[in-house]
């Protein structure tokens, strides 16, 4: 499944605020369909799957891509929604987003596809890239690469960087201190839910 393309406003208007979805919020009242829609009751898959679509929405996922990080969160020690979490709040595009660079995470992914993004010192171009604690991410000295960034930091709406990570915007330098924390995370879902939704098809 490729990712998605339509309008972004109808997917929050059925899941609520993705901030690394979209800026644009929904400023006009639900519609009388809507609204009903909303009061309907759900049964218990609707629900884990509305908490698994909140996560592929946010972080610009394939289901494909999700799958592989569920099952990579299984095989490892700890809460498997905490670590999903995680690991994808090491993403080198989430990671870029959540600096305050750009407004959404599909524009850091833009980003270092490009090649606009520095990482320990090397170009990276993917941006699934998992950082590691104490990596330091730079922007390209080009002018362009400046310039962009200028740009998206008119647009960007992060007024706080999480405590997990730290950014000079003297410099346009970032580092990640530690690994992020559940309260870090800029998401209002139930991890479990997402869980439980794989705990058959993975």
């Amino acid at each position: 499944m490729s990712r998605y393309r339509g309008p972004r406003l109808k997917i929050t208007r059925r899941l609520g605020a993705l901030p690394g979805f979209t800026t644009k919020s929904l400023n006009k009242e639900l519609s009388a369909r809507e609204a009903a829609a909303k009061k309907k009751k759900l049964s218990q898959y609707a629900i884990r799957l509305q908490e698994k679509q909140k996560l592929r929405f946010n972080y610009g996922l394939t289901e494909s891509q999700l799958i592989k990080y569920v099952q990579i969160a299984r095989k490892s020690k700890g809460a498997t929604g905490e670590i999903l979490l995680q690991l994808l709040e090491m993403r080198l595009d989430n990671v870029i987003f959540r600096l305050g660079i750009t407004p959404t995470i599909a524009s850091a992914r833009q980003l270092i596809s490009h090649g606009h993004i520095i990482v320990n010192g090397q170009k990276v171009n993917i941006p699934s890239y998992q950082c590691q604690i104490k990596d330091i991410i730079s922007v390209s000295s080009k002018k362009n690469s400046r310039n962009l960034i200028a740009m998206f930091f008119e647009n960007s709406n992060q007024n706080m960087v999480p405590t997990h990570l730290s950014f000079q915007k003297e410099t346009l330098t970032g580092q990640i201190n530690d690994m992020a924390s559940r309260q870090s995370v800029n998401l209002e879902l139930n991890e479990l839910l997402i869980v439980e939704y794989y705990s058959r098809r993975v």
